[in-house]
Protein backbone atom coordinates (compact mmCIF):
# COMPACT_ATOMS: atom_id res chain seq x y z
CA UNK A 1 0.00 0.00 0.00
CA UNK A 2 1.74 3.35 -1.26
CA UNK A 3 2.46 5.30 1.73
CA UNK A 4 2.80 8.81 -0.28
CA UNK A 5 0.61 10.12 -2.58
CA UNK A 6 1.33 12.02 -5.57
CA UNK A 7 -0.38 15.21 -7.06
CA UNK A 8 -2.21 12.91 -9.46
CA UNK A 9 -3.00 10.93 -7.11
CA UNK A 10 -4.58 13.20 -5.15
CA UNK A 11 -6.54 14.39 -7.50
CA UNK A 12 -8.21 10.92 -8.51
CA UNK A 13 -8.95 10.39 -4.83
CA UNK A 14 -10.67 14.05 -4.44
CA UNK A 15 -12.39 13.75 -7.53
CA UNK A 16 -10.85 17.03 -8.56
CA UNK A 17 -8.29 18.65 -11.10
CA UNK A 18 -4.74 18.70 -10.05
CA UNK A 19 -4.62 22.26 -10.01
CA UNK A 20 -7.51 22.37 -7.27
CA UNK A 21 -5.37 20.42 -5.31
CA UNK A 22 -2.82 23.02 -5.22
CA UNK A 23 -4.93 25.75 -4.24
CA UNK A 24 -6.07 23.09 -1.44
CA UNK A 25 -2.57 23.33 -0.17
CA UNK A 26 -2.47 26.91 0.09
CA UNK A 27 -6.01 27.59 1.13
CA UNK A 28 -7.34 24.59 3.15
CA UNK A 29 -4.15 23.03 4.33
CA UNK A 30 -4.40 19.66 2.38
CA UNK A 31 -1.30 18.04 4.17
CA UNK A 32 1.62 18.06 1.68
CA UNK A 33 5.45 17.77 1.87
CA UNK A 34 7.80 19.13 -0.84
CA UNK A 35 10.73 16.91 -1.85
CA UNK A 36 13.23 17.12 -4.80
CA UNK A 37 10.39 19.62 -6.03
CA UNK A 38 7.41 17.70 -6.07
CA UNK A 39 4.92 17.36 -3.61
CA UNK A 40 4.20 14.53 -1.52
CA UNK A 41 1.27 13.93 0.50
CA UNK A 42 1.14 11.61 3.19
CA UNK A 43 -1.66 8.93 2.57
CA UNK A 44 -3.16 8.52 6.10
CA UNK A 45 -3.42 12.62 6.18
CA UNK A 46 -5.09 13.21 3.43
CA UNK A 47 -7.54 10.42 4.69
CA UNK A 48 -7.35 12.40 8.35
CA UNK A 49 -7.97 15.67 6.45
CA UNK A 50 -11.16 14.37 4.72
CA UNK A 51 -12.65 13.32 7.76
CA UNK A 52 -11.60 16.46 9.52
CA UNK A 53 -13.40 18.72 7.10
CA UNK A 54 -16.81 16.68 7.08
CA UNK A 55 -20.17 18.86 7.89
CA UNK A 56 -23.18 17.71 9.02
CA UNK A 57 -21.48 15.62 11.61
CA UNK A 58 -24.18 15.29 14.64
CA UNK A 59 -23.69 17.74 17.27
CA UNK A 60 -19.84 18.90 15.41
CA UNK A 61 -20.95 22.35 16.41
CA UNK A 62 -17.72 24.14 18.01
CA UNK A 63 -17.27 27.54 20.75
CA UNK A 64 -14.61 28.42 19.37
CA UNK A 65 -14.07 30.83 16.75
CA UNK A 66 -12.30 30.36 13.71
CA UNK A 67 -8.04 29.83 14.77
CA UNK A 68 -6.40 33.31 15.11
CA UNK A 69 -3.11 32.60 16.87
CA UNK A 70 -4.64 31.06 20.11
CA UNK A 71 -4.54 27.84 21.12
CA UNK A 72 -6.31 26.79 24.16
CA UNK A 73 -5.06 23.32 25.71
CA UNK A 74 -6.98 22.15 29.09
CA UNK A 75 -6.78 18.96 31.30
CA UNK A 76 -4.18 17.30 33.18
CA UNK A 77 -0.92 18.95 34.56
CA UNK A 78 1.73 18.60 34.17
CA UNK A 79 6.07 19.97 34.59
CA UNK A 80 7.11 19.23 31.04
CA UNK A 81 3.55 19.89 29.42
CA UNK A 82 4.12 23.56 31.31
CA UNK A 83 7.89 23.73 29.52
CA UNK A 84 6.52 23.15 26.18
CA UNK A 85 3.58 25.65 26.41
CA UNK A 86 6.63 27.90 27.19
CA UNK A 87 8.52 27.05 24.85
CA UNK A 88 5.41 27.34 21.79
CA UNK A 89 5.29 30.54 22.93
CA UNK A 90 8.53 31.75 23.10
CA UNK A 91 9.29 30.26 19.45
CA UNK A 92 5.92 31.03 18.00
CA UNK A 93 5.31 34.88 18.96
CA UNK A 94 2.30 35.50 16.57
CA UNK A 95 0.30 32.92 18.26
CA UNK A 96 -0.49 31.69 22.11
CA UNK A 97 -0.47 28.65 24.10
CA UNK A 98 -2.90 29.06 27.01
CA UNK A 99 -3.75 26.44 29.63
CA UNK A 100 -6.07 25.54 32.02
CA UNK A 101 -5.78 22.72 34.65
CA UNK A 102 -9.09 20.55 34.88
CA UNK A 103 -7.83 17.81 35.23
CA UNK A 104 -8.06 14.78 32.47
CA UNK A 105 -11.97 14.29 33.18
CA UNK A 106 -12.17 18.53 33.26
CA UNK A 107 -10.36 18.58 30.07
CA UNK A 108 -12.44 15.65 28.30
CA UNK A 109 -15.06 17.34 29.30
CA UNK A 110 -13.44 20.96 28.30
CA UNK A 111 -12.93 19.76 24.38
CA UNK A 112 -16.58 17.85 24.05
CA UNK A 113 -18.02 21.68 25.22
CA UNK A 114 -15.76 22.99 22.49
CA UNK A 115 -13.95 25.32 25.01
CA UNK A 116 -10.28 24.04 23.82
CA UNK A 117 -8.47 22.56 20.91
CA UNK A 118 -6.70 20.34 23.04
CA UNK A 119 -6.90 18.13 26.42
CA UNK A 120 -4.28 16.55 28.14
CA UNK A 121 -5.27 13.23 30.05
CA UNK A 122 -3.98 9.92 31.64
CA UNK A 123 -6.78 8.07 32.46
CA UNK A 124 -6.41 4.50 33.08
CA UNK A 125 -9.07 2.22 31.98
CA UNK A 126 -10.55 -0.91 33.61
CA UNK A 127 -8.04 -3.16 31.67
CA UNK A 128 -5.01 -1.56 33.13
CA UNK A 129 -3.47 -1.40 30.08
CA UNK A 130 -5.03 1.39 27.98
CA UNK A 131 -5.85 4.64 28.49
CA UNK A 132 -8.10 7.58 27.73
CA UNK A 133 -10.22 5.89 24.91
CA UNK A 134 -12.91 4.66 26.98
CA UNK A 135 -13.44 7.78 28.65
CA UNK A 136 -13.18 9.87 25.38
CA UNK A 137 -15.70 7.72 23.66
CA UNK A 138 -18.30 7.88 26.74
CA UNK A 139 -18.03 11.80 26.66
CA UNK A 140 -17.46 12.50 23.19
CA UNK A 141 -19.75 12.25 20.31
CA UNK A 142 -16.77 10.72 18.34
CA UNK A 143 -13.54 9.86 19.08
CA UNK A 144 -11.20 12.70 18.91
CA UNK A 145 -7.16 12.15 17.46
CA UNK A 146 -5.22 10.85 20.33
CA UNK A 147 -1.41 11.33 20.33
CA UNK A 148 0.96 11.15 22.59
CA UNK A 149 2.58 13.61 24.57
CA UNK A 150 4.56 11.32 26.80
CA UNK A 151 4.72 8.57 29.30
CA UNK A 152 5.72 9.11 33.00
CA UNK A 153 6.29 7.75 35.97
CA UNK A 154 3.61 7.65 38.66
CA UNK A 155 4.13 6.57 42.56
CA UNK A 156 4.44 7.97 45.84
CA UNK A 157 6.11 11.31 47.00
CA UNK A 158 7.75 11.18 50.57
CA UNK A 159 9.01 13.17 52.40
CA UNK A 160 12.82 12.31 52.85
CA UNK A 161 12.90 11.61 56.73
CA UNK A 162 10.48 9.42 55.21
CA UNK A 163 9.30 8.70 59.33
CA UNK A 164 6.33 6.16 58.44
CA UNK A 165 9.30 3.54 56.48
CA UNK A 166 6.53 4.02 53.34
CA UNK A 167 7.98 1.27 51.04
CA UNK A 168 4.66 0.77 48.98
CA UNK A 169 0.54 1.50 48.60
CA UNK A 170 0.23 -1.11 51.41
CA UNK A 171 2.01 1.44 53.98
CA UNK A 172 -0.31 4.42 53.53
CA UNK A 173 -2.52 2.88 56.03
CA UNK A 174 -0.52 3.41 58.67
CA UNK A 175 -1.76 5.02 62.19
CA UNK A 176 -1.10 8.86 62.17
CA UNK A 177 0.59 8.98 58.78
CA UNK A 178 -0.51 12.57 57.08
CA UNK A 179 -1.23 12.78 53.54
CA UNK A 180 -2.65 15.16 50.61
CA UNK A 181 -4.24 14.38 47.85
CA UNK A 182 -5.18 15.17 43.96
CA UNK A 183 -8.79 16.21 42.58
CA UNK A 184 -11.47 13.30 41.84
CA UNK A 185 -11.13 14.49 38.04
CA UNK A 186 -7.61 13.91 37.90
CA UNK A 187 -6.07 10.64 36.59
CA UNK A 188 -3.92 10.84 39.50
CA UNK A 189 -6.38 10.54 42.08
CA UNK A 190 -8.03 7.99 39.87
CA UNK A 191 -5.01 5.74 39.53
CA UNK A 192 -4.13 6.16 43.54
CA UNK A 193 -7.62 4.92 44.26
CA UNK A 194 -7.25 1.98 42.15
CA UNK A 195 -3.79 1.00 44.24
CA UNK A 196 -5.72 1.58 47.59
CA UNK A 197 -9.07 -0.30 45.99
CA UNK A 198 -6.57 -2.92 45.33
CA UNK A 199 -4.54 -3.20 48.66
CA UNK A 200 -7.48 -3.26 50.49
CA UNK A 201 -6.88 -0.08 52.12
CA UNK A 202 -10.21 2.28 53.04
CA UNK A 203 -8.84 6.25 52.06
CA UNK A 204 -11.66 7.45 53.68
CA UNK A 205 -9.40 7.10 57.07
CA UNK A 206 -6.38 8.30 55.87
CA UNK A 207 -6.04 11.73 56.98
CA UNK A 208 -5.72 14.16 55.03
CA UNK A 209 -7.23 12.29 51.62
CA UNK A 210 -9.58 14.92 51.27
CA UNK A 211 -7.63 17.69 51.36
CA UNK A 212 -6.57 18.14 47.55
CA UNK A 213 -4.12 20.35 45.51
CA UNK A 214 -4.74 21.11 41.69
CA UNK A 215 -0.91 20.74 40.67
CA UNK A 216 1.80 18.03 41.15
CA UNK A 217 4.25 21.49 42.10
CA UNK A 218 1.49 21.99 45.30
CA UNK A 219 1.21 18.89 46.42
CA UNK A 220 5.19 18.46 46.15
CA UNK A 221 5.90 21.95 48.12
CA UNK A 222 3.03 20.39 51.03
CA UNK A 223 5.00 17.73 51.86
CA UNK A 224 8.62 19.53 51.26
CA UNK A 225 7.48 21.40 54.08
CA UNK A 226 6.22 18.98 56.18
CA UNK A 227 3.07 19.36 56.44
CA UNK A 228 2.12 15.97 54.89
CA UNK A 229 4.17 12.54 54.10
CA UNK A 230 3.26 11.25 51.34
CA UNK A 231 0.68 11.70 48.20
CA UNK A 232 0.20 10.36 45.02
CA UNK A 233 2.23 12.29 42.60
CA UNK A 234 4.82 11.97 39.33
CA UNK A 235 8.71 11.31 39.71
CA UNK A 236 9.33 14.88 38.02
CA UNK A 237 8.70 16.62 40.73
CA UNK A 238 9.64 14.64 43.44
CA UNK A 239 13.27 14.74 41.56
CA UNK A 240 12.40 18.78 41.41
CA UNK A 241 12.17 18.90 45.01
CA UNK A 242 14.64 16.40 46.17
CA UNK A 243 11.69 13.96 47.73
CA UNK A 244 11.77 10.68 48.15
CA UNK A 245 9.90 8.45 45.34
CA UNK A 246 7.93 5.22 45.53
CA UNK A 247 7.35 3.79 42.12
CA UNK A 248 4.09 3.04 40.82
CA UNK A 249 3.53 2.26 37.13
CA UNK A 250 4.58 4.40 33.85
CA UNK A 251 1.63 5.60 32.20
CA UNK A 252 0.64 7.56 28.83
CA UNK A 253 -0.25 10.77 28.71
CA UNK A 254 -2.00 11.98 25.81
CA UNK A 255 -3.12 15.20 23.86
CA UNK A 256 -6.88 14.22 22.76
CA UNK A 257 -7.59 16.57 19.21
CA UNK A 258 -10.79 17.43 18.10
CA UNK A 259 -10.81 16.09 14.61
CA UNK A 260 -11.88 19.21 12.95
CA UNK A 261 -9.27 21.41 14.92
CA UNK A 262 -6.63 19.19 13.76
CA UNK A 263 -5.38 20.66 11.02
CA UNK A 264 -5.67 24.06 13.05
CA UNK A 265 -2.23 25.92 12.47
CA UNK A 266 -1.58 25.92 16.29
CA UNK A 267 -2.08 22.50 16.87
CA UNK A 268 0.49 21.62 14.33
CA UNK A 269 2.95 23.90 15.15
CA UNK A 270 2.65 22.62 18.82
CA UNK A 271 2.68 18.70 17.74
CA UNK A 272 5.72 19.60 15.58
CA UNK A 273 7.47 20.52 18.86
CA UNK A 274 7.34 17.31 20.55
CA UNK A 275 10.05 15.87 18.22
CA UNK A 276 12.14 18.30 18.47
CA UNK A 277 15.71 18.26 19.98
CA UNK A 278 15.10 20.98 22.57
CA UNK A 279 11.77 19.25 23.92
CA UNK A 280 13.37 16.02 24.43
CA UNK A 281 16.48 17.76 26.27
CA UNK A 282 14.01 18.91 28.68
CA UNK A 283 12.38 15.68 29.53
CA UNK A 284 15.69 14.28 29.90
CA UNK A 285 16.55 17.01 32.10
CA UNK A 286 14.07 16.25 34.98
CA UNK A 287 13.92 12.44 34.93
CA UNK A 288 10.60 10.54 34.90
CA UNK A 289 9.72 11.04 31.18
CA UNK A 290 10.38 8.75 28.49
CA UNK A 291 9.63 10.39 24.94
CA UNK A 292 10.11 7.78 22.41
CA UNK A 293 6.58 7.88 21.88
CA UNK A 294 6.05 11.75 21.91
CA UNK A 295 4.02 12.81 18.91
CA UNK A 296 2.86 9.35 17.63
CA UNK A 297 -0.97 9.32 16.87
CA UNK A 298 -1.92 6.43 19.18
CA UNK A 299 -5.60 6.96 17.66
CA UNK A 300 -6.66 6.53 14.99
CA UNK A 301 -3.54 3.90 14.49
CA UNK A 302 -1.30 5.42 12.37
CA UNK A 303 -1.00 2.54 9.27
CA UNK A 304 2.76 3.63 8.66
CA UNK A 305 3.35 2.22 12.51
CA UNK A 306 1.85 -1.17 11.51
Amino acid sequence: MKRFLSTKDVAEFLSVNEKMVYALVSDKGLPATKVTGKWLFPKHLVEQWVEANTVNFPDASSRLPPYTGLLIIAGSNDLLLDKTISLFNSRHREHLAVFGNLGSVGGIRALKRGLCHVASSHLLQENGNEYNFDFASRELNRMPAVINFCRREQGLMIHQSNPFQIRDIRDMGARGLRMINRPLSTGTRHLFDRELKKAGINGEKIKGYHREMHRHMDVGLEILAGRADAAPGIRPVAEVLGLDFIPIRWERFDLLIAKEKFFEQGVQLFQSLLQESEFISMAQSMGGYDVQLSGKMVFPEDPSEG
